[in-house]
């Protein structure tokens, strides 16, 4: 297995792993140089995002009594950080071996104001790649004002062939008994819904493709999939999703320490990036499992807290994890 990172926005450029047949494959979409992600349009391909990864309702939020004003990026939300969000930042990095592997630890100091944001947040991010073919994610920040954060990795995955074809034939599972159904400009409503008799029910193993056309309004809000999943409850990490793709073998395990997971469908993209060999990537070409906690979470008190107090220490891991089925 390889991983490619650039400390330009932390981005993850390049996976590869091993099908059923050991061939060394690309799994992830990219590009093969920097002035491809320097693109504006570009989609987030593999990076960090930060301060907050997913919607913040019409670029605000109040803590402590006052209001804060963000860039509304994806109008009328604010959206992965907004105009200059950590997947657009140069980190300091640093290669080590920590625990026999190689590790990449990645630090940025966002201050005080900067995109909107409260405080001055020290991140400090560490990729490690372990001889259990695990690409293993380490957050950690802290801040010396109440403010709130939400990171997150946006690499979009195609296990067949890097994005060549469409991802809806993976057979996926997602280890959540529900979602947070979303308004018209799909910022959540606030309501845990149970995912019982919805497409959004892949508590049993189904492939991507099967209901994404359903005539269903949630589906339709986002283009296909681009829905938070609540996931199940428990301590330290935890099984998030699980996803198969039948032809190569490829299986992709996701691990969590957070609440919630993102399933996107790349429902946007529409042939005008072209990647790794010389891919024009098409809509549905990929999926993300994005693991956060909800989106809008600032302004919806019925969801896990995402504000970080000066003294405590933000930290959360996400492992993504590669084998093959012989």
């Amino acid at each position: 297995m390889q991983v490619k990172i650039t400390n330009y926005g932390g981005i993850v450029t390049s996976i590869q792993v091993p099908d059923k047949n050991g061939v060394l494959g690309e799994v992830n979409l990219g590009f093969d140089n920097l002035a491809d992600y320097l693109q504006k349009e570009q989609p987030y391909f593999g990076a960090i995002i930060g301060r907050f990864g997913n919607r913040i309702a019409n670029g605000q939020f109040t803590i402590d009594n006052t209001t804060y004003t963000l860039a509304t990026n994806d109008t009328p939300n604010h959206l992965h950080g907004g105009n200059k969000g950590f997947d657009k930042a140069v980190w300091t990095a640093k290669m080590l071996e920590k625990g026999g592997f190689p590790s990449l630890i990645l630090a940025y100091t966002s201050p005080d104001g900067e995109e909107g944001y409260p405080g001055n947040l020290a991140c400090m991010i560490t990729y490690s790649l372990t001889n259990k073919n695990e690409l293993r994610i380490d957050y950690q920040a802290t801040t010396d004002k109440l403010t709130v954060l939400n990171l997150t990795n946006h690499c979009y995955f195609n296990l067949k062939d890097g994005g060549a074809t469409s991802c809806l034939n993976h057979e996926l599972r997602i280890f959540a008994d529900a979602f947070t159904p979303v308004d018209k400009n799909t910022i959540p409503t606030g309501e845990i819904k149970s995912i019982k008799r919805t497409p959004f029910n892949f508590l049993k193993t189904k492939k991507i493709g099967d209901r994404i056309e359903q005539n269903n309004p949630q589906l339709k809000i986002g283009n296909g999939y681009d829905h938070n999943f609540v996931l199940k409850t428990g301590k330290g990490l935890k099984k998030a999703a699980k996803v198969v793709e039948p032809e190569s073998g490829r299986v992709l395990e996701v691990f969590t320490t957070e609440p919630g997971l993102q399933f996107y469908t790349a429902n946007w993209l529409d042939g005008s990036m072209v990647g790794h060999q010389s891919i024009a990537y098409q809509k549905r070409s990929a999926f993300c499992l994005e693991t956060q906690h909800f989106p809008d979470s600032p302004n919806q008190p019925g969801f896990p807290s995402t504000v970080l107090r000066p003294g405590e220490s933000y930290q959360s891991t996400t492992i993504y994890k590669f084998s093959a089925n012989g």
